[in-house]
């Protein structure tokens, strides 16, 4: 039996997970960055990182009952994401796999999210609308290669939902503070919906949210907020599965934990005779389990690492690495 340690640190949580070569979770540690004040600055949350790496390490391998030798690969979060958080995952990644004398694997972020919820939602082919505090995509599979159908042109849904939520002084994250303000919403308001084709634009429709704060109840304005910017959302999930003759779709990254979003994406399936996988919630956010779970798939690729080639990618696009083999979870 085999084993994969996977260090995520790409933005407000450095992760530490480890499975096992079937997708088995042994250990699941997260130590979770939350700033005083504000959004997440890279370098306050790269000092926590360094602070927390070992501790996190270890809980993760005395959770799973493995030693470091025991430990077949270790794989880190390569990219994309903030620098100087990147720089410290890889730093403990190769630390780690110099000291073990095992392979190190390079992840995807983006691409973790997405394989991570195929694993855990028994999906084949589906259309996946990830979405996070630094991505707003829909992408799908051809091939050997992550394909991306349609994004947004402007900021991403989960930065646009913590900027709203800075301005109206609510605490870090916004998403889940605006979700509960949201269910006491009663009234649409006028707001920007911006789609265009497969793409979407979040700018406009932040921009008037933000206008209104103190002019309208703050719960009417976190309602109309997410329901319009879901309906976007959801909108070009569904023009992407008619376009792909696709009936399946998942929803993959942080923003993922709105109840909201999921139901309307869900729905749209229903309502076109398609299937929406649902998964266990906590694997919606930035985790170490994703990016093991990737490094177990490319390791079985041969695709390793070389350490002196182990630089961090913090732009790095998903359409520019080669997906593994799709597995039948079903």
């Amino acid at each position: 039996m085999s084993f994969t340690l996977g260090i995520e640190s790409t933005h407000h949580v450095f992760g530490v997970g480890v499975v096992d070569e079937n997708g088995k979770v042994l250990a699941d540690v997260r130590k979770t960055f939350v700033p005083k004040t504000g959004g997440v600055h890279p370098r306050e949350a790269s000092k926590f990182f360094a602070a927390r790496s070992s501790e996190a390490v270890l809980e993760a391998l005395e959770s799973a009952g493995l030693r470091l030798g025991d430990v077949s690969c270790i794989a880190f979060a390569r990219g994309p994401g903030l620098g100087p958080c990147l720089r410290v995952g890889a730093t403990v990644a190769r630390t780690l796999a110099a000291i073990s004398k095992k392979d190190l694997i390079g992840v995807n972020h983006a691409a973790a999210h997405l394989e991570i919820a195929k694993k855990m939602s028994g999906a084949f082919d589906p259309v996946v609308l990830y979405v996070s505090g630094g991505n707003t995509q829909v992408i799908t599979w051809v091939g050997d290669r992550y394909v991306v159908m349609g994004e947004t042109e402007d900021i991403a849904v989960g930065n646009m939902l913590d900027s709203f939520a800075k301005s109206a002084g609510l605490e870090f994250p916004g998403g889940p503070r605006i979700e509960d303000l949201a269910r006491k919403g009663k009234r649409l308001l006028e707001i920007p919906y911006s789609v265009k084709g497969m793409n979407v634009s979040m700018s406009g429709t932040l921009t008037k949210a933000e206008k209104l704060i103190g002019k309208v109840p703050l719960e009417d304005i976190a309602f109309s907020l997410q329901e319009i910017a879901f309906s976007m959302l959801t909108e070009v999930t569904e023009r992407a599965m008619a376009y792909l003759g696709k009936d399946e779709a998942i929803v993959a990254g942080g923003v993922g934990l709105n109840v909201r979003l999921r139901d309307m994406v869900k729905k749209m399936c229903e309502e076109r005779g398609g299937k929406f996988l649902d998964y266990e919630p906590k694997y919606y956010g930035d985790n170490g389990v994703m990016i093991a779970w990737l490094g177990s798939l490319l390791a079985r690729e041969g695709d390793r690492l070389n350490l002196l080639e182990s630089t961090v990618i913090p732009k790095w696009r998903i359409e520019d690495v080669k997906a593994p083999p799709r597995l039948n979870y079903k």
